[in-house]
């Protein structure tokens, strides 16, 4: 399962995902907290979280965690991975 998570309302993530033909699911996260959580985030006056991929397993386990510098070059690589 692929999410993207963002600060943005459920609004603002459907335009984009709309304009963009974003194929995933985005998640909310106007109050910062899992952003801050997955350290994406230092508090809840950052502006936009760092650009983070997280592969998890399906017992939940955070397998691995990489900072994204090509968001659509990583996802095909991670991808081609599975």
């Amino acid at each position: 399962m692929i999410l993207g998570i963002s600060f943005d309302s459920i609004s603002e993530n459907r335009a984009f995902a709309e304009k963009f033909d974003y194929p995933f699911q985005l998640l909310c996260d106007t109050s910062k907290a899992t952003a801050i959580a997955y350290g994406a985030a230092q508090s809840t006056s950052d502006g936009y979280p760092k650009r983070l991929t997280f592969v998890i397993g399906s017992d939940g386990i955070v397998r691995e965690a990489i900072q994204t510098k090509d968001p659509a070059g990583q996802a095909a690589d991670l991808l081609s991975r599975l």
